[in-house]
């Protein structure tokens, strides 16, 4: 079962640590209901130590390491060149929230420890002047969230060390630029001063020295940077800059502590369905510089394409710069490969090393490294995120180059992910205005009107427009514009950059490093080349796959789902169990869903073809009759309609089965709205209106006055109107049958299987079916044509699954209506909902929309009990799903453990539910899969 959300109480405040020194205090803040954390004993381990070539963890320890720990602890047990340091763990931080933001006496006393262990490893200590340690304070949580958490280099650093530092390196640049950073990264991290503030000191600064770049500021700049900084510090907090680096390092780790539970953290773990109650660890590593020199980068990499999958050295590095710097975007940095020429001894070293882990993690490995005076180290390796269509490749390629087995490629891709590459793609035929050209940072098409910060981003997504957000550069706290938006666009940064990576773990279009244009106040787009200006407001496209800005809105074309993705897709179908149909009402609909690879129709909604504007006011007919002969008249207009669909439906699905339900809404859905009728009405008569027009207004008011009711969801609708109005079910069913046999004339095999919803009582199936297979059997007698079909019904209320061994006797088939089911047992109102379901899943009330995701415990047990009964009945009876939960691979599982036949999606989910039935499968080998145990 999914783990129970954490949550936030009150508002994340950035705090000073329990202490001492300078009269920093403690500010009480967050507090988050989850996983129980262990209670502290002296013998338990909460800090785990790496360095020498020898670690105390291993990579197998995520959980508790999180996935930054468990790969540095990995490296350094492979002889990876990995800087010394020590791993806080997870469970720490469960510690800290239940603790009220205080850490047990036992883990200080172990980081103590593990700090002492880390300066005779070293060779330098804490604080000292002559030969200081710096280290780096970084989140890392089990799963990967980039740029969700924060991060603290150059710790140790206070105005001794500092001049210590340029003492042992002989670089006053160096050391200053150290700690400008330091002052920065503390100052927004553990103090809360804002960003902006800093970067505005440090624009000012360059400004007056007529420079550009931050690398251009000589050392007496940056010591007036940093004064300034120290002055910003104690103006927003009424305190000096903190000097003791141990007070430092205590506010660092539990700043950390402090992210895994940020906005941008919790909307990032919402988005990706990760656990709240996981907690991250903290990583405390010995600094290595990629600033102290034109021999010195950092960089950041892909050991294969994560935009494309192909098998390819990827990444981007700079030289004289900090890590930050390449995932900022602040500076657009050189492709790796360049590397190979300005220090090839160390691009070979790195190709060799990323190969090893590479083939040792049998995955895509996103690496950070650091080159310090020409010497080579690993920061970082974890598995990389990358596209859908990159997942896809990299599977099927790990296959053929013998790395992984075909079972591993299924459960590499997620199967939600695969939306990605079922919607359309620029056309290549269209004439398109390209404005600019930016890095092609993630693939893909989107088009939206022009807005420059989150919030408006957030705000015009609520209200259903499409939105490209344009920033100079994205950040962390974007993240809730960026999942509103069709598509990022950004001026700085590169392939790697916050935008880019973020982007590509979204699924979103994003074009990064277009260093053409210009983001003049948040107003509009200045792009140099031309002098043209794009303002708020206004359409553009992006295409993601060649880093084109167009224009305006352009055509877009469907893409073929060929090559790879029908390679894993053949993979998966050999797998799974479950069949997947299709939820559709038109041919066009349908062909769609077999070209996806549907095995056929789950739901035809009759009464969406009853909503078409030449059949509309033949329904209102039918409604509107009083007697039974009128009825039957508007039905036999409306039957060569129905016919011609089904006929259309039939050819299209090519003898796999089709399932129509038969009418279920209201009568007065087909209505013009009580109110609406009442005003018109009012109005005509204070004009003078024709007295014939009113009196047919006043009709129309009286009949829809008539079918009004309190609840008419559970009111005059499915079963029941075919059962008080049997004509209804007799037009519907010979134009079925009807269809059936002109289609099968052609020598198309047809498989119609009638669906009757709503039923509660088996005496209500009795009934329809009664009337379904008399007519069925004149209508094949009158065409001379055999046709095989099914009668069954929907299990959409609590009371039919109760007594599903009863209705099984009649029944045909079952087909859980999951959208109403959950519904009834929840007594929600699907309508309603809206309002309060979001708070709820905020505040851990419910774990995940149960209108998205099978609620396990409720609605999976009253499905499982209806497929008991029903099967006690009949030992082969035909069950499976047709609400929108067929496409939720987590309700898919579901639906496998519970031994459904088929479940059924929407056109473009059929893929995702194929892939997720397979996954389920072997998730189920495994033992990992849901039980019903």
């Amino acid at each position: 079962m999914p783990a129970t959300q954490a949550r936030k109480k009150g508002k994340v405040l950035s705090g000073w640590t329990n202490g001492h020194e300078n009269g920093w205090k403690s500010v009480k803040g967050i507090k988050v209901v989850g996983k129980k954390a262990p209670r502290s004993n002296t013998k338990k381990k909460y800090v785990y130590f790496f360095g020498g070539g020898k670690a105390d963890g291993n990579g197998k320890m995520k959980e508790l390491l999180g996935g930054k720990g468990a790969g540095l602890a990995e490296m350094t047990n492979a002889g990876v060149p990995v800087p010394p340091g020590f791993t806080i763990t997870t469970e720490v931080c469960n510690l800290f929230y239940q603790n009220k933001s205080k850490i047990p006496t036992e883990v200080d006393k172990q980081i103590t420890e593990s700090l002492r262990k880390l300066e005779a490893s070293a060779g330098k200590k804490l604080g000292d002047r002559k030969n200081p340690l710096l280290v780096s304070v970084r989140s890392g949580a089990k799963f990967s969230m980039p740029g969700m958490m924060d991060t603290i280099l150059n710790l140790g650093l206070n105005d001794d060390t500092a001049q210590g530092l340029v003492e042992a390196t002989q670089n006053v640049r160096f050391a200053m630029d150290s700690y400008r950073r330091f002052i920065q990264m503390f100052g927004n991290v553990v103090l809360g001063i804002e960003k902006d503030e800093f970067e505005d000191i440090l624009e000012h600064v360059k400004k007056s020295r007529e420079v550009k770049l931050d690398t251009e500021l000589d050392a007496g700049a940056l010591q007036e940077v940093i004064r300034r900084y120290k002055k910003l510090v104690k103006e927003e907090s009424g305190k000096e800059f903190p000097q003791d680096p141990h007070l430092q390092l205590r506010m660092a780790r539990d700043a950390v502590f402090k992210s895994w539970n940020n906005p941008r953290a919790n909307t990032y773990r919402k988005l990706n369905d990760i656990p709240h109650d996981i907690g991250t660890g903290v990583n405390v590593q010995t600094m290595v510089f990629g600033n102290m020199g034109d021999d010195s980068a950092t960089g950041v990499g892909f050991t294969r394409n994560p935009s494309t999958g192909a098998n390819e050295f990827y990444g981007e590095y700079l030289t004289n710069a900090q890590g930050e710097d390449v995932v900022a975007g602040i500076r657009t940095p050189k492709s790796i490969v360049n590397l190979g020429k300005e220090m090839p001894g160390v691009y070979k070293q790195l190709r060799q090393i990323t190969a090893r882990l590479e083939k040792h993690y049998r995955d895509v490995q996103d690496f950070e490294f650091t080159i310090e005076k020409g010497r080579l180290y690993m920061l970082q390796t974890r598995t990389g995120k990358r596209t859908a269509h990159a997942a896809v490749k990299i599977a099927v390629d790990m296959v053929s180059e013998g790395l992984i087995k075909k079972e591993d490629a299924i459960l590499r891709v997620e199967p939600q992910s695969l939306d990605q590459l079922l919607h359309p793609v620029i056309d290549p035929s269209a004439i398109v205005d390209v404005i600019a050209k930016g890095l092609p940072a993630s693939p893909g098409a989107a088009t939206g009107m022009v807005v420059f910060t989150a919030d408006e981003a957030a705000r015009r997504g609520r209200h259903g427009q499409k939105v490209i957000l344009v920033r100079t550069e994205t950040s962390p706290d974007d993240i809730h514009g960026m999942d509103a938006a069709q598509g990022i666009l950004t001026a700085r940064g590169g392939m790697t950059s916050h935008a880019a990576v973020v982007a590509r773990g979204m699924g979103k279009c994003c074009v990064a490093g277009c260093e053409s244009i210009k983001v003049n106040d948040e107003k509009e787009i200045f792009v140099a080349p031309g002098n043209v200006t794009v303002k708020g407001g206004e359409w553009i496209t992006l295409n993601g796959s060649t880093g084109e800005v167009i224009r305006g809105q352009v055509p877009t074309v469907e893409p073929k789902l060929t090559g790879d993705f029908g390679q894993l897709m053949k993979w998966a179908d050999a797998v799974r169990k479950l069949r997947v149909r299709a939820n559709a009402d038109i041919p066009l609909d349908a062909r769609t869903a077999r070209d996806f690879g549907a095995e056929g129709i789950g739901l035809c909604r009759t009464e969406h073809m009853f909503f078409a504007q030449d059949r509309l006011p033949i329904v209102q007919e039918m409604i509107l009759a009083d007697t039974e002969a009128e009825r039957r008249t508007a039905l036999d207009k409306l039957l060569p309609f129905q016919r011609s669909d089904f006929e259309g439906l039939f050819r299209a699905m090519k003898g796999l089965p089709v399932t129509i339900r038969l009418l279920d809404p209201p009568l007065h859905e087909f209505l013009p709205k009580h109110e609406q009728l009442l005003v018109e009405l009012t109005e005509l008569k204070l004009k003078g209106g024709d007295p014939k027009t009113i009196k047919e207004k006043e009709i129309l008011l009286h009949r829809v006055e008539q079918l009004k009711e309190f609840n008419p969801m559970l009111g005059h609708r499915g079963c029941r109107l075919g059962n008080t109005y049997p004509e209804i079910t007799e037009m519907q069913t010979r134009a079925i049958i009807e269809a059936a046999c002109n289609v099968a004339s052609e020598g198309i095999r047809v498989v119609p299987e009638i669906m009757v919803p709503l039923v509660s009582a088996v005496s209500e199936l009795k009934r329809q079916k009664k009337i379904i297979d008399q007519v069925a059997q004149e209508t094949m007698k009158r065409k001379k044509k055999k046709i095989q079909y099914l009668v069954g019904t929907m299990i959409e209320i609590p009371r039919a699954a109760i007594t599903a061994d009863e209705i099984a006797e009649v029944a045909d088939f079952f087909s859980f209506g999951t959208n109403d089911l959950t519904q009834m047992l929840f007594g929600f109102s699907r309508d309603d909902v809206i309002k309060f379901l979001p708070t709820y899943i905020d505040l851990g009330l419910l774990e995940k929309d149960p209108f998205v995701t099978l609620d396990q415990k409720g609605v999976g047990r009253m499905i499982e009990l209806a497929v008991e009964r029903g099967r006690q009945t009949k030992k082969d009876l035909k069950m499976g799903i047709c609400g929108e939960h067929g496409g939720d691979p987590a309700s898919v599982e579901l639906c496998n453990a519970l031994h459904l036949n088929y479940v059924s999606a929407s056109p473009y989910r059929v893929p995702i539910a194929r892939l997720a039935a397979a996954q389920a499968v072997l998730k189920q080998k495994a033992g990992s899969a849901y039980s019903t145990a």
